[in-house]
Formats: C-alpha cells, sequence, structure tokens
C-alpha cells in the first residue's frame, strides 16, 4: 500500500474539511488533485485566506461607497456585495495565470502588480474615507462655506452688468436731491439768520430783507418737493429693480446651497484639502494607503513567493493525459468513421 510523508497509507489521509477546500476554491486549486499533494495544502489555503481577506475587504470598501451615493442601505449591501464578488472572480483570475514557468517573468507578473494597485488604490479611497470620517466632515463644513462665498461673488459678476448702470442712476438722482436740499437748508438759514439778527445785515427788525429772504427760502422749498415729486417715482422704480436682482441673486445662492452634500466626491475633494493643509494627516494617508493598497496585492504577493511543489507537477501531468486521452478519443471516432465509410461502399 502507498504511503505518504507522514508514513500514513494513502487511504488513512486525514479527512479534509469544508472550510479548507473552500480557502483552496478560492485560491484556484483542484481539490482533487491537491488531496495528494500533502505540502501543498496548507500554501494552497494560506493563499485562499489571502483571497478570502481581500474579498471581505472589499465587500465592506464597495459598501461603504455605495452607501454614500444610495439613500438604501439594503442596496448598498447588495451592490456592496455585487462588487466584492467580481473583485473576487479578478483575484481568482489575476492568480490563476501564475505557475511555475511565468512567476519569475517581469512582464506577466508586472502586468498583474499594476492591475493589482489599481483596484486597490481605488478600493483604498472608501476605508481611508471611513478611517478619517469626523475630519473630513469639518473640512467640507469649511469648504461648502468657501464656495458659498465663491458662488456670491460669481452672481456678484454676472449681475454686475445689470445693477452697475441702476446704481449709477440711484447715485445721480439722490445726488440731485441733495444739492437742492442744501441749497433750502442755507435759504432756511439765511432767513433764520435774518430775522434775529446773527447773520445778513446782523439789523434786527429790517423786515424788506427779511421778507426777500423768506421769499427765496419758500421758492426753493417748493423747486425741491417739484423736483423730489419728479424724482421719487424714478427713484421707487430704480430701487425695485436693484430689489428685484438681490433676491434673484438669494434665489439662486438658497438653491446652490440646497445642492451642496457630502457625497463621495465631495468627501474625496475634502480628502485632499485635508492632507494638502496637514502635514501629519498627510504623513499616515499615505501610509495607510499603502498598506490597504498590500491588502490586494496579497493573493499575487503569496502565489508568487510561496514555492511550487507537486500539485503543480500533478495538474501539468493530468491536463497532458486529459489532452492525449481526447486526442485518443476523436482518433478512434475517426477510424470508426473510416471504417463505416469503407462499409458502405
Amino acid at each position: 500500500m502507498q504511503a505518504n510523508a507522514s508514513g500514513l497509507p494513502m487511504e488513512q489521509t486525514p479527512t479534509i474539511g469544508t472550510t479548507t477546500r473552500f480557502l483552496w476554491w478560492l485560491s484556484t486549486a483542484e481539490g482533487e488533485l491537491l488531496e495528494n499533494a500533502v505540502v501543498d495544502r496548507n500554501r494552497y489555503a494560506i493563499t485562499g485566506m489571502t483571497v478570502l481577506g481581500t474579498w471581505l475587504f472589499a465587500t465592506l470598501a464597495w459598501t461603504y461607497f455605495f452607501s454614500t451615493v444610495v439613500d438604501s442601505i439594503w442596496a448598498s449591501i447588495g451592490l456592496g456585495i455585487f462588487m466584492g464578488g467580481i473583485i473576487l472572480g479578478i483575484d481568482r483570475a489575476l492568480i490563476k495565470g501564475i505557475t511555475r514557468t511565468n512567476k519569475l517573468k517581469l512582464v506577466p507578473i508586472g502586468f498583474r502588480v499594476l492591475l493589482a494597485l489599481t483596484i486597490g488604490l481605488f478600493m483604498a479611497q472608501p476605508a481611508l474615507l471611513y478611517l478619517f470620517n469626523k475630519e473630513i466632515h469639518v473640512q467640507i463644513s469649511l469648504d461648502n462655506e468657501q464656495r458659498k462665498r465663491s458662488k456670491l461673488q460669481s452672481q456678484d459678476s454676472v449681475y454686475h452688468s445689470l445693477k452697475a448702470p441702476l446704481l449709477e442712476q440711484r447715485n445721480r438722482l439722490q445726488q440731485q436731491l441733495l444739492d437742492k436740499d442744501k441749497e433750502v437748508s442755507a435759504a432756511r438759514q439765511s432767513f433764520i439768520a435774518e430775522t434775529d439778527g446773527t447773520g445778513g445785515s446782523k439789523k434786527i427788525g429790517l423786515k424788506d430783507i427779511a421778507q426777500a429772504k423768506q421769499q427765496a427760502y419758500l421758492r426753493l422749498q417748493a423747486d425741491y418737493v417739484q423736483l423730489e415729486s419728479g424724482l421719487r417715482p424714478k427713484l421707487n422704480e430704480t430701487d425695485s429693480s436693484l430689489k428685484q436682482i438681490d433676491q434673484n441673486i438669494l434665489k439662486e445662492q438658497a438653491t446652490f446651497e440646497t445642492l451642496l452634500n457630502d457625497g463621495f466626491i465631495t468627501r474625496i475633494e475634502a480628502l485632499n484639502n485635508l492632507i494638502n493643509k496637514n502635514s501629519s494627516v498627510a504623513f499616515r494617508y499615505y501610509l495607510l494607503v499603502s498598506i490597504l493598497m498590500l491588502i490586494e496585492l496579497m493573493p499575487v504577493i503569496a502565489k508568487t513567493l510561496l514555492p511550487s511543489g507537486t500539485y503543480e507537477e500533478h495538474a501539468k501531468l493530468q491536463e497532458a493525459f486529459e489532452i492525449q486521452q481526447l486526442q485518443k478519443r476523436y482518433q478512434k471516432v475517426s477510424d470508426d468513421e473510416e471504417v463505416q465509410s469503407e462499409k458502405s461502399q
């Protein structure tokens, strides 16, 4: 009876559990062939663990990502599981193609590493947003205030061509009234001074002079009233137009503020601003990015670094055997067809 390296007969090989078989499946190994590869069992189980870790990480990262863009938590979980499954398929495809013959070749390994880094870099973003959640929300509030100011400045710039002529017209009309009011005030003061002897001729009782100044004052007062009655409608119209423009600006500003949110892109922008402004945050950010990207790289690293054992040789021989059997089968079918053809003739 054939014995394995542990001295036990092959029939007495310990039973392989469901968990181990699941890890083998994750590592893309064929369980039937791996059962007899004693040394490789643990190697492929380790590779399966790295794939499992990447799968779980991808599922959680995508779930958090979708939670920032959809309102339903169940939809986020479902989409996260779906995208996690896609990442699992990609990881299994990456490590399935790594064999004893190409694991040390630069081009195929470099391509796999580049693809894994690209996936890992994107998946790291939701995780980093979760880790820096409090700091990011503080930065979002600051960024939104800056956006409000920028929007208001842009609105002022857009409406400047409309407001400038109206403001100029209002100032001109108000200046006319102010100049006329100054004339009225000066005439009134001159009349009062003449009547009490503090100005003009400085003689009390000169009735004719006082009456002349009074008439001049009353005439200017009448002119002011007439001027005001003519300019007031224009001033009211100008003020109404300016008020309407200001209301439009406030309405557009309010509409803009309702669009401000804390979605995924807004959080990413806030995180970038936070990194640019705070060197301590930047250091920890890049450190975490490196660690999180290593999670996605681990299946490729594990499959590349772990030595190749008897499993790959067994798989290679099994594949060659199946090809040989298939060729024999088709050859037999071809021979049978030729025999049937000869008999029919």
